[in-house]
């Protein structure tokens, strides 16, 4: 989640513009990986060289002793590793991101879960719904695999904590930081995974050196700052990880009680910065976009994941990051959520909170009571002891 900084504004570079570099052959080549990655469905690609983030590591350190990374570890756990692609390659020279779309049709929001006709349900971000960051290695994957066949080491890294994505995106001319510490691409906005190659190849850069020239895209608008349920952007670009509901979702231990009524009807991550996005808005009026995949799963029924054992649960959500890998913590989460938005007089719901007010599990017996009070139901705290 860390961010990096503003700089002037304009239009990016755009594929082609990779053309533009120095020598015929690596210029060509540089070209036609860039049109490999976009026709293995990336939506937007560049190149950056592979210099130290020099900002970014101090914006990772800078947090980090402020307390905003709370324990989030990720590339804040190893800033000198994840801010160094030289790290990664030995004799690393060049970087070929892309970014990979996740924008699509999506059920309304803010519709309180109790008055659907289903069973109380907790929403999942949109990023967390597909596995789009297996699509997103395997369009790199292509990338990757031209450049070994022309004699080139080539790795992909994305989503691993080895490199912070945002700035290499940054840096290649994708797009600008927005005030939600979101990577905004122009005119499409920020509903995109990002990722790298990293290859010793010497391929001409996509951006002018010192990034992109369009940082300050979002103008004066401050809607995201606004909008976030806990104001977890505390400034500009930076985010309190504390108080973000997505890294909450996430984190070992209770959660927090003066956060929980801002969890909502969420069990796993949290769109609203980019929702209210006017870029993303306008996206999807200029380009509306199409239907989710098939397996797409905004929704998760609280109740059967409640009731489900630690196997099933793994199967289903195992590539979400659960601390230690437990699904108690998918459990913790479902309470809350549960708390938020079911019926105490459901005798579904009844039943799931007496079984989890009784349970060994000092942790889920905890947001079972919250649970239970939550929904107007004390007497099942006291029928429990």
């Amino acid at each position: 989640m860390a961010s990096g900084g503003p700089g002037s504004s304009g239009s990016p570079p755009g594929p082609a513009d990779a053309a533009d570099g120095e020598g015929a052959g690596l210029t060509g080549l540089a070209a036609d990986l860039i049109e490999r990655g976009l026709r293995s469905g990336l939506a937007a690609a560049g190149i950056a060289s592979t210099d130290v983030f020099e900002s970014t590591r101090e914006d990772l350190r800078r947090r980090k002793q402020q307390g905003l990374s709370a324990e989030m570890q990720f590339t804040y756990r190893n800033p000198e590793r994840s801010t160094d692609p030289g790290r990664i390659v030995p004799g690393a020279r060049a970087l070929v991101v892309g970014a990979w779309s996740y924008r699509h049709e999506d059920e309304p929001t803010g519709v309180p879960v109790r008055i659907q006709p289903t069973r109380p349900r907790g929403r999942v971000a949109r990023y967390a719904r597909s596995d789009h960051y297996s699509a997103l290695r395997q369009a790199l994957s292509v990338v990757a695999g031209e450049l070994r066949h022309r004699g080139w080491s080539a790795t992909v890294v994305c989503d691993d904590n080895r490199l912070v994505d945002r700035a290499a995106a940054h840096r290649a001319g994708l797009g600008w930081f927005g005030k939600n510490s979101l990577l905004l691409l122009p005119g499409r906005g920020s509903w995109f995974v990002l990722g790298s190659v990293v290859t010793d190849a010497p391929l001409p850069p996509s951006a002018p050196r010192g990034g992109p020239p369009h940082a300050e895209g979002c103008g004066r608008c401050t809607r995201c700052m606004t909008a976030c349920p806990t104001g977890a952007i505390v400034a500009p670009g930076v985010l309190d990880a504390r108080r973000c509901l997505a890294w909450l979702v996430q984190a070992p231990g209770p959660f927090p009680p003066r956060y929980r009524k801002a969890l909502g009807d969420r069990i796993y991550g949290c769109d609203e910065c980019q929702q209210v996005c006017p870029i993303n808005k306008v996206a999807d009026r200029k380009d509306p976009p199409g239907p989710a995949p098939s397996g797409d799963r905004p929704w998760v029924d609280l109740l059967s994941l409640l009731d489900a054992p630690d196997g099933e649960l793994m199967a289903e959500h195992g590539r979400w990051y659960i601390p230690g890998r437990d699904p108690r913590y998918l459990r913790r989460n479902a309470l809350v959520a549960l708390g938020n938005t079911g019926d105490g007089g459901d005798p579904a719901t009844v039943a799931a909170l007496r079984r989890w007010l009784s349970a060994d599990d000092d942790l889920l017996a905890e947001h079972a009571r919250w649970a239970a009070v939550a929904l107007g139901r004390p007497d099942l705290v006291t029928e429990a002891g």
